[in-house]
């Protein structure tokens, strides 16, 4: 089968939309396997141009910019393309896509790439080493609003302390094509899966799954709800051991639905999670205690001890769920229970995760920069009380009632920030009008600073001043991460201050 599958690209037509990281991958490891590739952007800046160059160096076309018959490279299917991989990024709507439908011509992502080269991988690398062909690596899959990174690499960490050789991939890390095509093999994978990218994975079929949670994120892109639910809800589709999902009821049964609608191989169960005590078949916490109730004898009178809380890092409520699912996908997996210990002991979130920065007069800072949304905000919000919130920036189509309704009792006040501060404004005016808030109309590098002095000033000893701006980056930074380390260095600046 593998052997098919590599002859099976040789002289292919192959079209990779996007000149990112994704795309470049693809489009070597499809030339790599005797395709002939063209890589379409719509961009023609310097770092196009750089990429494209390191790209032709290696026989593959690269279209940028304008075309010289008319159109835009992105948007314009070359003639004779017999397989569309797009970039995860790419909307459904886009005109490229739109053409190839046009000529029957599917259009597919780089995790369905590499999803069909397994078996292929495993030939290539048994070839190459003179060792015995080994089957391909197990897939172990997350996806869900918020929390994806996080608990995949808790999982990563859990197997690696299980003595297993794992990587942490997907929508993180080294892209999953290099992975599975590369030298090292694998017991198994830890990948992580955005709502794009499940889009365009028709064929995957992972040994088990978690969906965390679901809340409104990327409208935009997937047109609805319930198409971004659906999304989500593939990667259920043909799990062979364990479906892992929500049950608490803060996710209104929502992934739980996903699982009752997904067609699983015979034999695969549905494993819940839950902030309380668990039923049988299902992972909680008992006194501190992470519990496992479905992966040991009599579930209905035994349970297993996993960790303790404490070993959670941090240990806030929505990171204890991440612990939780990472521990459900392990224990299907068949690690030990020891093993889930000593992987959450070993864990160290990245950072702009709920990061402790630094306690100033009493006051603790807390960097959550990578709450982009609303659900990522709330769940910041309810491990601390009270707080001076910092919130703002680009509000992506979402609306703030709901999470100032959930959240108004723990706010001390709030300094907001950024191009679509006024409508969390209008939200806390609404629902928490007894709460102080102070607008800073400022966008300029100083910014941060600014709201930091301001949170300091409105906090009391014993407060939390949480960065969870609910909100994109963009309007002022170049991402997450900038914002995160703006929020840091003003913080070290209001230590020195005060020391």
């Amino acid at each position: 089968m593998g052997s098919r599958q590599v002859t099976s690209w040789q002289g292919k037509n192959i079209t990779v939309a996007g000149l990112g990281v994704s795309g470049i991958s693809a489009a070597r490891a499809l030339a790599g396997l005797g395709a002939r590739v063209t890589v379409v952007d719509n961009g023609d800046g310097d770092a196009h141009r750089v990429r494209a160059a390191g790209l032709a160096e290696l026989g593959i076309e690269v279209r940028l910019g304008l075309l010289d018959g008319g159109g835009r490279a992105g948007e314009v299917l070359p003639e004779g393309t017999d397989l569309v991989v797009t970039s995860p990024g790419w909307k459904p709507d886009s005109p490229l896509f739109a053409a190839a439908a046009a000529a029957g011509v599917d259009v597919v992502g780089d995790v369905e790439i590499a999803w069909l080269l397994r078996e292929a991988a495993e030939d290539l690398r048994a070839s190459r080493s003179g060792e015995p062909r080994r089957e391909p690596a197990p897939w172990l899959a997350i996806t869900g609003t918020n929390g994806k990174t996080t608990t995949t690499q808790m999982l990563a960490s859990i197997l690696t302390a299980a003595g297993l050789r794992t990587a942490a991939v997907g929508n993180i890390g080294t892209p999953i094509i290099d992975v599975v095509l590369g030298e090292e093999p694998y017991d198994v994978l830890a990948v992580e899966l955005s709502s794009y990218q499940l889009h365009w994975a028709p064929s995957l079929r992972v040994h088990s799954a978690a969906v965390l949670n679901l809340a409104p994120d990327h409208l935009d892109w997937h047109g609805s709800m319930e198409a971004y639910a659906a999304d989500k809800g593939r990667i259920y589709e043909g799990n062979t051991v364990a479906c892992v999902y929500n049950a608490d009821a803060a996710d209104n049964k929502a992934t739980e639905n996903l699982v009752m609608e997904a067609d699983v191989e015979e034999g695969c169960r549905a494993i819940g999670f839950t902030l309380g005590a668990p039923g049988p078949s299902m992972f909680g916490v008992v006194d501190g205690i992470l519990v496992d109730r479905a992966f040991v004898e009599n579930r209905q009178k035994n349970a297993q001890e996993l960790a303790e809380v404490a070993d959670v890092n941090p240990p806030a409520p929505h990171n204890i769920a991440n612990a939780l699912a990472a521990a459900a996908l392990a224990r299907a997996f068949g690690v030990k229970a020891s093993a889930v210990r000593d992987g959450l002991r070993a864990f160290r979130p990245d950072a702009h995760r709920v990061s402790h920065v630094d306690e100033v007069d009493g006051v603790t800072y807390v960097d959550d920069s990578k709450a982009t949304n609303t659900h990522a905000a709330e769940a910041s919000l309810a491990a601390f009380d009270p707080v001076v919130w910092i919130a703002g920036g680009l509000a992506k189509g979402a609306t703030f009632d709901e999470l100032v309704q959930r959240s108004a009792k723990r706010l001390r006040a709030a300094v907001l920030i950024g191009a679509d501060r006024a409508l969390i404004a209008e939200a806390l005016a609404r629902h928490a009008p007894q709460v102080p808030v102070v607008d800073l109309e400022r966008t300029d590098t100083g910014a941060m600073l600014a709201a930091v002095r301001e949170a300091a000033r409105l906090a009391e000893p014993g407060d939390t001043v949480l960065l969870a701006p609910a909100c994109a980056s963009m309007d002022m930074f170049a991402n997450y991460n900038e914002r995160g380390d703006a929020f840091a260095d003003a913080v070290r600046e209001l230590a020195a201050d005060r020391a």
